[in-house]
């Protein structure tokens, strides 16, 4: 009975709900009866995750829907960062191998490249100059598109390298296409449409561009920003040497020209990154997960899950609204579940398990944002709808906060906690001032508790509502689904027009500067960290493009991704591909039918 109730209602989020959360013949019902047994404390515990769950109210992220309970050996985990990269071959080839051991089991990965000598630089004991820290990059490229090739999940990678190294350049344009190759583009685009060279040639193309199977990101420092206002020269270093200066202004051209053309390199900004990190005392952050919403430390680990805003509309007078209490009592139900997977899932390392043990990482977010708030009359980005996401995600900071102080209570805080330290921190500092009272006399369960997503998949399979905090990208399109019958075209459309005829402001009608404002506004109340792309349509100016990252930085936000469909990416990356997802390729990708930013969650 349950089975036909409960889950997605459209053939394809039923689709790929079974195909990538489910074991053989699983149905949605049972799946949520084994998250649920395996994630309780107790048989009270377990009937409110069950209820949950069936509802959809609580969309745990693809992992630990996959991992819970099942008898495959993958990890909960969405999300890792990798241990030190040490600066000779043999640790480079101990983390290339320990990324490899994370992806088969389902893990996405983030690197910092910064500890990498610069190209030309003396290797003494070879004598001989370094080839620099781009070029090993396409170690970790390989080893990525090798754990696709052999049948495991696309695997989803993150490299970082910081603005003050010497290669940062070089790192700049490292996933660019050549002249050649754009020339070659060129030509084939010349074809018709229905030319088998054409399809061929161009995923041939798009297959031979380097380092894909990464996401790249510069990490920017706030001594960087600071040369580029006041447009002064900006020293270069590695190991407290230096390496020469660059025009600040010039360098940040560079950076702000490839995202113009193609959508990369993101933009971490690390000075607030640690300066707002619950931990500062004990960790540096030097990376992020693949989609940039988890600031993690050397081995770090994060569980990800979100609440669908859709599932907790209620009628009232005529009029949609956000049932606020029943949101706020699934709260803390949903932070003893995540706290549970801590104890309950696999690790790919031995050194990522201590870790996650240690600080007992989890985020917590929201989906389907633009639907629910859209269907109530706030159209995306308007005065109703910052105020009522400000609402949102400071009802679910708060009670995440106090749910894990009283955790600590009943289970113990986590380990590396320094309760001074931790309660002087940043963000801490903006809790209320009870909840900062628990924690003082209590500990707290978990150092961080929040991060928003970019939900892609999970948001499909929740009947395609809109993802994370994101514009609605279209209200109906053709997705080709592989069933048992052979491939066949579903039409896909947007949750709110399908459900209330309600058409929501798609990202490509929004300013830039909307974008913006809802990623601060909501970074103010998340611990950790926000994925969201800023979309910019052909028209904007170059300095209006620019100046979004510098409304970013100082807004507080911790990154910055922009994509601006006029590019040269969109042209190169996704013209031509198959509406279906690929079934190998890399890191997080732009649908190219829906625009959705995934990490395949």
């Amino acid at each position: 009975m349950f089975a036909s109730v409960y889950g997605p209602s459209l053939p394809v989020s039923e689709e790929t709900h079974a195909g990538k959360y489910r074991g053989r013949n699983e149905t949605f019902y049972d799946m949520v009866c084994r998250i649920a047994a395996a994630l309780s404390d107790n048989e009270d515990h377990r009937r409110e995750i069950k209820r949950i769950l069936l509802q959809m109210v609580f969309l745990p992220a693809g992992r630990v829907q996959r991992a819970i309970g099942s008898p495959h050996q993958v990890t909960a985990y969405n999300c890792y960062v990798s241990g030190t990269i040490g600066d000779d071959s043999a640790d480079i080839m101990e983390k290339a191998k320990e990324a490899l051991l994370t992806m088969r089991m389902g893990g996405g990965i983030g690197y910092d490249f910064s500890p990498l000598r610069p190209r030309g630089a003396l290797i003494r004991t070879l004598n001989s100059p370094s080839s620099g820290a781009v070029s090993f990059m396409g170690i970790f490229d390989s080893t990525c598109k090798t754990v696709s090739s052999i049948g495991h999940r696309r695997g989803a990678q993150m490299a970082v390298l910081r603005v003050d190294h010497p290669d940062i350049e070089e790192f700049i344009t490292a996933k660019q296409a050549t002249q050649e190759q754009w020339i070659l583009r060129e030509l084939l685009e010349q074809l018709p449409s229905n030319h088998p060279a054409r399809q061929s040639g161009l995923r041939a193309l798009q297959q031979a561009l380097p380092l894909q199977a990464f996401n790249v990101s510069v990490g920017i420092t706030d001594e960087f920003m600071e040369a580029v206002v006041q447009e002064k020269d900006f020293t270069l270093r590695f190991g407290g040497q230096e390496y020469g200066s660059v025009y600040a202004p010039a360098l940040w051209d560079k950076i702000m020209r490839s995202n113009w053309d193609w959508a990369e390199p993101g933009v971490l900004f690390l000075d607030r990154i640690n300066q707002a990190n619950n931990l500062h005392y004990c960790e540096t952050i030097a990376a992020t997960n693949p989609c940039g919403e988890q600031p993690l430390p050397p081995y770090g680990a994060c569980l990800l899950g979100s609440f669908n805003l859709t599932r907790y509309l209620v009628n009232r007078g005529g009029k949609w609204a956000c049932d606020l209490e029943a949101f706020r009592s699934d709260i803390p139900p949903v932070v003893r579940a995540m706290d549970n997977v801590i104890d309950e899932t696999i690790y790919p390392l031995p050194q990522q398990e201590k870790e996650a043990k240690s600080k007992r990482r989890m985020g917590l977010g929201i989906t389907g944002v633009a639907n629910a708030f859209e269907t109530m009359g706030h159209p995306y980005a308007s005065e109703g709808y910052m105020y009522a996401q400000g609402v949102i995600l400071e009802t679910l900071r708060d009670e995440a906060y106090r749910t894990s102080a009283m955790l600590a209570k009943e289970k113990g805080a986590f380990p590396m906690l320094d309760r001074d330290q931790y309660l002087a921190g940043e963000f801490v500092q903006t809790l209320p001032s009870d909840i900062r009272d628990l924690i003082a006399e209590h500990g707290i369960r978990n150092s961080h508790l929040l991060s928003i997503a970019p939900t892609g998949t999970i948001s499909l399979s929740a009947d395609n509502i809109s993802s994370g905090i994101e514009p609605v990208f279209s209200y109906e399109y053709s997705r080709t689904i592989i069933g048992e019958n052979g491939p066949m075209v579903e039409s896909v459309t947007d949750w709110a027009y399908r459900e209330h005829g309600v058409r929501g402001r798609t990202a490509d009608e929004l300013e830039p500067e909307d974008h913006v404002r809802v990623l601060v506004a909501a970074q103010r109340y998340v611990d950790s960290a926000v994925s969201k792309t800023c979309n910019v349509g052909a028209g904007v100016s170059w300095e209006r493009f620019k100046d979004v990252y510098m409304q970013a930085w100082k807004g507080g936000a911790k990154g910055c991704t922009t994509f601006r469909a006029a590019g040269k990416r969109d042209g190169v990356l996704v013209k031509g591909k198959p509406e279906k997802e690929p079934d190998s390729g890399g890191a997080c990708f732009i649908d190219p039918v829906t625009g959705i930013k995934s990490c395949d969650s």
